[in-house]
C-alpha cells in the first residue's frame, strides 16, 4: 500500500500534485510520503504484536534523517551497519536501547562508539570479531552485548548479490558451528553474548524460506539451552519484499507473520526484526524529466535526467522499477499499476539517463504512452536503496529529497551544488 495516486488525470503524492514539487525543486528528485512511511511501520508492529517485538528500522535502506525522525517519533528501533548510519540514527532521535549494529567488518572505532552510547547490542559474525569486541570491552572497563549471527544455510530465492542465508555466503557463523560458538565462548569477561540474529536476504517474497529459518534456529536455541546457555532474544532480521513490479507481487507482512508468530508465541525469548525495504521501498518515488527521444536499430529510447548514479538498482540487480508519466493521456490511467496491462498507442522503449556507462537505464524494453521532451516519469518503488545507493559519478550532484505530509511538503535534503563536488578537495 501506497499513497501515490492519479487523480484528476495526474500522479498526487498524498494531498500533493507531482508536477507541483517537479516544477519548485525541480528534477530528477525523490519525493517521499510520511503517510506511507508509517503505515508500513506500523504494519509490522501490529502484524506481530503478539510478540511484542522490537522493530528496528534498517537505515542501511534509507539514511535521511528526517524520516528516520518519523520513524522514531513513532517508536521505533535502529539497525545499523556503520558508524555513519549510528551517527544517523542518533541524530534523528533515535534510541540506543533499541539499536543494533550489524555488520562483518567493525572498525575498532565504531565498536567503541557503539559501547560508549549503549546499543541494545552488537550482531557478531566471526570469532575473530567476538574476540575483538570483548577485549575492547575490556579495555574500556565496559560490558558488551551481543548476538550471534547464525547462518542457517536457508533459500531465500531472491538475487545472488542480496542472498545472505547460505553456506559460502560472507555472513554469520555456520548454523551447524554454533554449538560449538557458544560452548568456547561461554565465559567472556566482558561481553554477554544472549541472543540469536538471523537475516537471509532481501527482499524475500516467500514465506516457506522465513518458516524453514526459524525452525531452525528454535532448534538451536533448544540445544543451546539444554546446555546451560541462556538465550535472551531472537533477531529474526528482514527482507520482506514490496511490490516493484504487480500489485500482488508481493505478499504484506501480515502473511508472514500468520506463519511465524505461532512458532514464536510463548518462547522465553524476546524477538527483534529488522525491516527496511518493507517500510522505505513504497514511501518513495524517483520523479525525473524526459530530455531527449532517439532511435538506435530497432531500439527506442527515451533519455531522461535521472541516471544510474541516482537508483543504481537496475543496473546493479536488474530490478524492475514501474515507470509511468506524471500525467498520462486520459487512455492510460493506470492506478494500480499492473506492468501486465499494456498501454493504448504506446512504444517499446528503454529509459536512459545521461551517465556515460551502456548500463545507464531506468527500465529496458518497457512498454510506455508515448512521451516527448519535457514530460515527467515518476519510477516508483524507490524508497529503499535509491537514494541511499547514490553517487557523484560522471561529477554529478545528488538529487534533493523531498517529504509529503498530507497537504503540504518540504525539501529535507537539498541538491547538491557544483561546489560540493570539490568542497571536501580544496586543501
Amino acid at each position: 500500500m501506497d499513497f501515490f495516486n492519479y487523480k484528476n488525470g495526474e500522479l498526487f503524492c498524498e494531498g500533493v500534485p507531482a508536477a507541483k514539487i517537479a516544477a519548485e525543486v525541480g528534477t530528477a528528485c525523490y519525493v517521499y510520503s510520511k503517510a506511507t512511511l508509517l503505515h508500513h511501520y506500523r504494519q509490522v508492529a501490529d502484524s506481530f504484536k503478539e510478540l511484542n517485538p522490537t522493530v528496528c528500522y534498517s537505515v542501511k535502506s534509507n539514511g535521511n534523517i528526517n524520516l528516520c525522525k518519523v520513524l522514531a517519533e513513532a517508536g521505533c528501533g535502529f539497525d545499523v551497519t556503520s558508524g555513519g548510519e549510528l551517527f544517523r540514527a542518533l541524530a534523528a532521535g533515535g534510541d540506543p536501547k533499541k539499536m543494533i549494529y550489524a555488520g562483518v567488518g567493525k572498525t575498532d572505532d565504531e565498536i567503541r562508539d557503539a559501547i560508549n552510547v549503549g546499543i541494545a547490542a552488537f550482531n557478531i559474525e566471526s570469532e575473530a570479531e567476538i574476540e575483538n569486541i570483548d577485549r575492547i570491552a575490556g579495555e574500556m572497563g565496559k560490558k558488551a552485548i551481543g548476538a550471534l549471527r547464525v547462518n542457517p544455510d536457508v533459500d531465500a530465492k531472491t538475487h545472488a548479490k542480496t542472498t545472505t542465508g547460505r553456506k559460502g555466503n560472507k555472513f554469520g557463523v555456520d548454523i551447524d558451528r554454533a554449538e560449538t560458538f557458544f560452548e568456547t565462548y561461554r565465559n567472556l569477561k566482558n561481553l554477554h553474548v544472549g541472543g540469536i540474529h538471523i537475516h537471509i536476504g532481501s527482499p524475500v517474497y516467500e514465506v516457506q524460506p522465513y518458516i524453514d529459518a526459524v525452525a531452525k534456529v528454535i532448534e538451536l536455541i533448544d540445544t543451546l539451552t539444554g546446555r546451560g546457555h541462556k538465550i535472551e532474544w531472537l533477531d529474526l532480521g528482514g527482507g520482506f519484499a514490496v511490490n516493484y513490479k504487480t500489485p500482488d507481487q508481493a505478499l504484506p507482512v501480515t502473511e508472514h507473520a500468520k506463519a511465524l508468530v505461532p512458532m514464536l508465541k510463548g518462547k522465553p525469548y524476546k524477538i527483534a526484526l529488522e525491516p527496511g525495504r518493507y517500510i522505505s521501498g513504497n514511501s518513495g518515488i524517483l520523479l525525473t524529466k524526459v530530455l531527449y527521444r532517439k532511435v538506435s536499430g530497432p531500439k527506442n529510447f527515451v533519455i531522461v535526467d535521472a541516471g544510474m548514479n541516482d537508483l543504481i538498482r537496475p543496473t546493479l540487480y536488474e530490478s524492475y522499477h514501474h515507470v509511468w508519466p506524471v500525467k498520462p493521456d486520459a487512455k492510460n490511467l493506470f492506478p494500480d499499476r499492473n506492468a501486465d496491462r499494456l498501454p493504448v498507442d504506446g512504444e517499446v522503449v528503454d529509459v536512459v539517463g545521461p551517465i556515460c556507462e551502456s548500463g545507464d537505464y531506468l527500465a529496458k524494453d518497457r512498454s510506455l504512452p508515448k512521451t516527448q521532451r519535457g514530460d515527467l516519469l515518476a519510477v516508483f518503488t524507490a524508497g529503499a536503496y535509491g537514494f541511499a545507493m547514490s553517487s557523484n559519478y560522471n561529477n554529478r550532484p545528488r538529487i534533493a529529497e523531498v517529504l509529503v505530509d498530507g497537504s503540504t511538503y518540504k525539501i529535507i535534503r537539498r541538491r547538491e551544488t557544483y561546489e560540493d563536488l570539490v568542497a571536501a578537495e580544496r586543501i
